[in-house]
C-alpha cells in the first residue's frame, strides 16, 4: 500500500489528519485576531496580562506564534513528500498542535503564571517540531532537507533568547531581530525551490518564452550575501558597513528573483503572488540600508520583511497547499485573490505608515483592516476545506 493511500486510511478527524490542516487554519485565526488586539493595546484601550512589554508580546507572537504555526504546517507537510513516509496525523499531531496553543496561552497570561513557566511552555512546540521532523527526515535518509531543520532550531533558540532578552533588558531588541532574519532566510531557502519551480511547471504548459533559471551558484552567492547581512544586522542595525552590505543583498536577490521569470506569470495569481511575496525580500533588504544611515524609520525595512515578505508569503503558501493537498484545482478565485490582494495592501500600507508619519494614523488602520481581511477571510473561506476530508 502507497504513502499516499496509508495517509487517507486515516479515519479520525479530518482536522488532524495532515499537519498544514490544524496550523494553517488556527495560525491564521491567530493573526487575524492579534492584529487589531495590538492595535488596541498600542491606543492603549486594552492592557493584557502579560510579562512582555506590548510591543515585544506583538511581536513574540507574530514572529513565533503565527510564523511557528505556518512552519509547522508547512514542515509536515512537505516532509512525508520529501520522504516517502507516513505524515504525522491522529493524537500526535494533536498533541503538537496543543502544545502550540498552550504557548500562545502561556505568552499571552506570562504575567500571570511567571516568566519562567511561559518561557517553558512556549518554547517547547518548536523543540518538538524539530525532533519530529529531523525523526521523520534522518528515517527517509533525505539529509540535505536537514538544513530546514536547522533554521527551526535556530528559530526555537532565538525564542528562548526572546524571553530571556525580555525579563533581563525590558525590551527583546537583539532576539526580535535574530528571529526576523532567521525567518527571513527561511523564506530565502525555501521561495528558491517552490518559486521557480511552480513558475517552471505552469510555464511549461504554456507557449515558448524564459523559463526560470535553474539554482547555481549565484543562488548560493545572493543566500550568502543576505545571510551574511542579516547577521550584522542584528548585532548593529545602524552604520555604513551594514548599510553597504544590506544594498549588497538587495541587489543580489532583486537579480535572484528576476531569473525566475516572474513577468509570465500574471494569467496564474497562485504562480504571480509568489513572485510578489518574494519581492518584498530585496525590499526590505533597501529600505533597512537607508533606516541603518538614518534616512528612514527602521520600520519600513522590518515590515517589508514581517508584513510583506513573512505576510505574503505565508498566504501564498497556505492557499496553494490547502487547494492541493485537499483536492481541489490548483486556481485562485475570486476570493482568494481577494485575500492576496489585502494582504500585499496591508503590506504596503504598513510599510508607508513608517515612512509618512503625518499619515501613520490612518495608514495603521488601513493596514490593520486589510491584514485582518486576509486573514480572518483564509479562514473563512479555506476553514471548510480544512475541515473536511479530502476530496477524491
Amino acid at each position: 500500500m502507497g504513502t499516499m493511500t496509508k495517509a487517507r486510511a486515516y479515519r479520525g478527524p479530518a482536522l488532524f489528519s495532515y499537519g498544514f490542516r490544524p496550523f494553517f487554519l488556527f495560525g491564521a485565526v491567530h493573526a487575524g485576531v492579534m492584529i487589531p488586539l495590538w492595535l488596541a493595546v498600542f491606543a492603549g484601550d486594552v492592557s493584557l496580562p502579560t510579562a512582555f512589554a506590548p510591543l515585544d508580546w506583538h511581536v513574540h507572537e507574530m514572529l513565533f506564534g503565527y510564523v511557528g504555526a505556518v512552519i509547522a504546517g508547512f514542515l509536515l507537510t512537505a516532509v512525508p513528500n520529501w520522504t516517502g513516509r507516513l505524515p504525522i496525523q491522529g493524537p500526535r499531531l494533536a498533541v503538537l498542535f496543543s502544545t502550540w496553543l498552550a504557548g500562545r496561552l502561556a505568552v499571552s497570561f506570562s504575567g500571570t503564571i511567571g516568566w519562567g513557566a511561559a518561557m517553558a511552555v512556549d518554547s517547547l512546540f518548536l523543540l518538538l517540531l524539530a525532533a519530529a521532523a529531523t525523526r521523520e527526515i534522518v528515517a527517509g535518509r533525505k539529509w540535505g532537507n536537514l538544513k530546514v531543520v536547522g533554521v527551526v532550531i535556530l528559530l526555537a533558540a532565538a525564542n528562548v533568547a526572546f524571553h530571556l532578552e525580555a525579563h533581563v533588558s525590558g525590551l527583546a531588541a537583539y532576539s526580535a531581530r535574530a528571529g526576523i532574519a532567521l525567518v527571513v532566510t527561511l523564506i530565502g531557502v525555501i521561495g528558491g525551490r517552490i518559486v521557480p519551480s511552480f513558475t517552471r511547471n505552469w510555464l511549461a504548459r504554456q507557449k515558448e518564452g524564459r523559463m526560470p533559471t535553474p539554482f547555481n551558484r549565484f543562488d548560493v552567492a545572493a543566500m550568502a550575501a543576505g545571510i551574511a547581512a542579516l547577521v550584522i544586522w542584528v548585532m548593529a542595525p545602524s552604520g555604513r558597513i551594514v548599510a553597504v552590505m544590506l544594498g549588497i543583498a538587495g541587489a543580489l536577490h532583486l537579480v535572484r528573483l528576476a531569473r525566475w521569470a516572474g513577468e509570465r506569470t500574471f494569467p496564474d495569481r497562485l504562480v504571480l503572488i509568489l513572485h510578489i511575496a518574494y519581492a518584498f525580500i530585496p525590499a526590505g533588504f533597501f529600505l533597512t540600508a537607508l533606516s541603518a544611515l538614518d534616512l528612514i524609520a527602521p520600520g519600513a525595512g522590518v515590515h517589508a520583511w514581517t508584513g510583506g515578505a513573512i505576510g505574503t508569503m505565508t498566504v501564498a503558501v497556505m492557499t496553494r497547499a490547502s487547494l492541493g493537498h485537499t483536492g481541489c484545482a490548483l486556481s485562485a478565485s475570486v476570493a482568494t485573490q481577494s485575500i492576496y490582494a489585502a494582504i500585499v495592501a496591508a503590506a504596503l500600507a504598513r510599510i508607508c505608515a513608517a515612512l509618512e508619519p503625518a499619515h501613520s494614523q490612518i495608514l495603521l488602520s488601513v493596514a490593520g483592516a486589510a491584514w485582518c481581511a486576509a486573514f480572518l477571510g483564509f479562514a473563512a473561506i479555506y476553514g471548510p476545506l480544512l475541515l473536511s476530508a479530502r476530496k477524491a
